[in-house]
């Protein structure tokens, strides 16, 4: 597992995006968080559902991705919230530093 990591989390709605996403800045747990509009085709109790819906990216390290699991559970509206990690391999050496900087020592 890589230090640092992208967290990707689909939301319903703009609102729930919004909260979601300035609760993880906030609370130091991502450096930032993208906010991106998307169309969403997927199964759901047996039926293809298609959805818009909203992705966040966040900017964050490995270390914080169970409080983001967390975080995202306690104000998420879906059942099963999807937060995905994904490691950064390979980035600018002054981009990792403001992640850190930003979100403070690891835990």
């Amino acid at each position: 597992m890589g230090e640092h990591s992208l967290v990707l989390i689909t939301c319903g709605d703009r609102d729930e995006a919004t909260l979601i996403a300035r609760s993880l800045v906030e609370g130091s747990l991502a450096a930032g968080v993208q906010m991106v509009p998307i169309r969403s085709i997927y199964v759901w109790d047996g039926d293809v559902v298609e959805d818009s819906e909203w992705l966040l990216i966040a900017k964050t390290r490995a270390d914080r991705f169970e409080s983001i699991a967390t975080q995202v559970k306690e104000n998420h509206s879906y059942q099963v919230p999807p937060v995905l990690m994904i490691d950064i391999e390979a980035a600018t050496r002054p981009y990792l530093a403001w992640i850190d900087e930003s979100i403070g020592p690891p835990n």
